[in-house]
């Protein structure tokens, strides 16, 4: 006996699947699952079951929606998702060479299930939540709704998964075809140490006069996710690599 929702309140997206299948939004919810608190997850199913979420629009490296609370006006909400970078393109563009028929089943709107170890996300760095809503959790439950239904969209079209990834299927399609060249992902040679520094390095530059302190221009996004990978509350860790780093000025 298949188990029944309440009726949806809100005139929103309604979340219809529990996730189960071998589909990609089942392969994506699945991912979440193993990423996302489970009560953080089962909070935000309620809210993407309830009709609350009014809408969802899938970029390159974000799902991004506007989702009603209990205040008069609706929280815009972001779920960041890491683009790939040039060595997982390269991975996959070498996968895509080495498997007949993948480049055919993209242009049919198909996206071949042996690519889902690069494509899905990992772990809780590759994620990261923005919401207007006062809960600081880790996600809020509007971020966990709206990456759920964004699971859904991606299952009933699936290259969706490829542009949240920050991959368009025509510049998949060109690198394919591409003749391989010094720009692409060298192999180290053998017994090299990949790392070394070769040669002299040049001096660093002298900063300018009005030139701004580091911590205000460093883009945190990929600290905190790396930070995440020992617990979801990283603004402890933030307070004293800010202390560190003026202590380090102030020497």
């Amino acid at each position: 006996m298949s188990r029944r929702h309440p009726t949806p309140r809100g005139p929103g997206l309604v979340l219809r699947s529990s996730g189960s299948g071998t589909g990609w939004g089942a392969r994506l919810t699945h991912a979440l699952e193993r990423i996302i608190d489970a009560d953080a997850l089962q909070r935000g199913r309620r809210v993407a079951r309830s009709g609350y979420v009014l809408s969802l629009r899938i970029t390159p490296g974000a799902v991004r929606g506007v989702v009603q609370g209990s205040q008069p006006d609706p929280f815009e909400t972001v779920c960041s998702v890491r683009e790939l970078d040039k060595y997982d393109r390269a991975e996959i563009v070498a996968q895509v060479r080495a498997e007949p028929g993948v480049l055919t089943s993209l242009a049919s709107g198909v996206v071949p299930a042996s690519l889902a170890e690069r494509l899905l996300p990992a772990d809780s760095a590759d994620l990261d939540f923005e919401c207007s809503c006062p809960d600081y959790s880790w996600p809020c439950k509007h971020g966990a709704a709206l990456l759920l239904l964004a699971a859904q969209e991606v299952g009933s079209r699936p290259l969706q998964i490829l542009a949240l990834r920050g991959l368009a299927v025509e510049s998949l399609v060109e690198a394919v075809a591409a003749t391989p060249d010094e720009d692409s992902v060298p192999a180290a040679a053998e017994g090299a140490d990949a790392f070394a520094v070769r040669g002299t390095l040049p001096r660093l530059p002298e900063p300018a006069a009005d030139a701004e302190p580091a911590m205000e221009l460093l883009d945190t996004s990929r600290l905190r996710g790396v930070l995440r990978l020992w617990g979801p509350d990283t603004s402890h860790a933030e307070r004293e690599l800010r202390a560190l780093y003026g202590r380090f000025m102030a020497d």
